[in-house]
C-alpha cells in the first residue's frame, strides 16, 4: 500500500470509531486482521480481533460518547505513526470506581503496521495519569499543594507553642 493509502485506511478507522460502539465493531471486523495484536501500556497484550473487540466495547461501556481527532499522522513503509487526541463522558463504572458524568480529553500516541489492507499490529501509549487526574482518581498538583498548604496552617493552629517532646522540630 502507498503511505497515502494507509492514511486512507487509518482515517477510515477513525471516522468509524467515532459513529459509535456498533460502527466500531464492524470496523475492526471488516479492517482487522484476525491475528491482530495490540501492544498496550498495561503489560498485557490484546491478541486477536475478538479480545480487541472487547476492550473496544469496554471504553465504549465507559465513554459512550468517545470520539476522536487525528492530530498528526507519519506513514514509513508498512507503519503509520498516528497522534490524536479523544474526548468522552465518563458515565461507567471503570476498575471499580463510580462514574463522575466528568468530560476527560486525553491525548494518545501509537503506530500501526499494515498487511495486505489490514491493521495486523499496534502499539499503544496513551496519557494515563493525565486521564485519572481528570476523573478525580489522583490528585493533581494544585490539589497537592492545596492540601499541603491546608496541613501546614491546620499544624499552626492547633499547635501553636505546644512542644512535643518526641517531634520537637516536627511543629
Amino acid at each position: 500500500m502507498s503511505a497515502e493509502e494507509i492514511k486512507a485506511l487509518e482515517r477510515r478507522f477513525i471516522e468509524e470509531l467515532n459513529k459509535g460502539k456498533a460502527a466500531a465493531m464492524a470496523a475492526i471486523e471488516e479492517l482487522c486482521a484476525t491475528e491482530f495484536v495490540s501492544h498496550g501500556g498495561t503489560g498485557e497484550d490484546i491478541c486477536g480481533i475478538k479480545d480487541f473487540k472487547h476492550d473496544c466495547g469496554e471504553w465504549y461501556r465507559v465513554f459512550p460518547d468517545i470520539h476522536f481527532a487525528i492530530d498528526d499522522m507519519v506513514v514509513e513503509g508498512d507503519k503509520v505513526a498516528v497522534r490524536h487526541t479523544w474526548t468522552g463522558t465518563y458515565k461507567s463504572e471503570f476498575m471499580g470506581i463510580p462514574p463522575t458524568n466528568k468530560k476527560v480529553t486525553v491525548w494518545e500516541i501509537y503506530i500501526d503496521r499494515i498487511a495486505d489492507g489490514k491493521f495486523v499490529e499496534s502499539w499503544v501509549r496513551y496519557d494515563t495519569l493525565g486521564l485519572m487526574q481528570q476523573l478525580g482518581l489522583i490528585l493533581t498538583s494544585e490539589k497537592v499543594n492545596y492540601l499541603a498548604i491546608i496541613s501546614y496552617q491546620l499544624k499552626k493552629h492547633i499547635y501553636q507553642g505546644i512542644k512535643i517532646k518526641a517531634f520537637p522540630n516536627y511543629f
